[in-house]
């Protein structure tokens, strides 16, 4: 038996299967299209078709200089408003980058929410969802939640939703407008880029396994 063989053998089968299937996958469209299809009877478009939850959570995005949600953001914290005032959710948990004083997703999130009805006590803040991934475990291992509707713009629902599912978190989606809303020039490097961020989903979550970047102690959701 060679070394190489002895390595394998000690080998977890599902990392080998995994290992085996990520190869083929890849390739970025092949990647974003295994997800799409994995999820997508967990995606909705209208807020009014989505089975209701207790947590609706919200992905962070990027915040203008002058402290405001950019308009992605503004689209996602208006969905989750939406499900919020139509009763079907009663918790949000906004989850995003707070990675340095001057930077702060979150609290923007949350100053938004309370600007349109939303009750402060109904709002759990997550400062350190630095990405796709560690929001979804975060979400989970800090902040105890088991099943949730997730809210993003329709380009990244399906590997929000296929992240948390496989993290654990029993989770469907409702996705945003998106490229009928900003069109094609931004759309098409966006998606592109959302293409290569499956492929690395498939990593994190079937091989590497990577702990988020913070993780402390257990804090659930008010």
């Amino acid at each position: 038996m060679t070394l190489n063989s002895i390595t394998l053998s000690k080998l977890p089968w599902r990392k080998l299967f995994w290992g085996g299937t990520i190869v083929s996958l890849l390739s970025p469209p092949i990647a974003w299209g295994f997800i799409q299809r994995s999820t997508q009877n967990q995606v909705y478009l209208n807020s009014q078709e989505i089975p209701a939850q207790r947590v609706v959570i919200v992905f962070g995005a990027s915040v203008r200089a002058d402290g405001t949600p950019s308009p992605m953001l503004a689209d996602r914290l208006d969905g989750a408003i939406r499900l919020y005032q139509e009763g079907q959710v009663h918790k949000i948990l906004m989850t995003g980058d707070n990675g340095s004083a001057e930077y702060n997703e979150v609290v923007t999130m949350q100053d938004y929410a309370l600007a349109h009805g939303v009750s402060e006590g109904d709002i759990t803040l997550d400062y350190a969802g630095f990405s796709t991934y560690e929001s979804c475990y975060r979400a989970r291992e800090i902040f105890g939640v088991n099943a949730a509707i997730l809210v993003t713009q329709h380009f990244h629902i399906a590997r929000a939703v296929y992240t948390c599912q496989n993290l654990g978190l029993e989770a469907i989606g409702l996705g945003t407008p998106d490229w009928e809303r900003y069109g094609g020039v931004t759309m098409r490097p966006t998606v592109f880029r959302e293409m290569l961020a499956c492929v690395k989903a498939l990593l994190e979550l079937h091989l590497l396994q990577p702990k988020p970047t913070f993780l402390g102690k257990f804090e659930g959701m008010r």
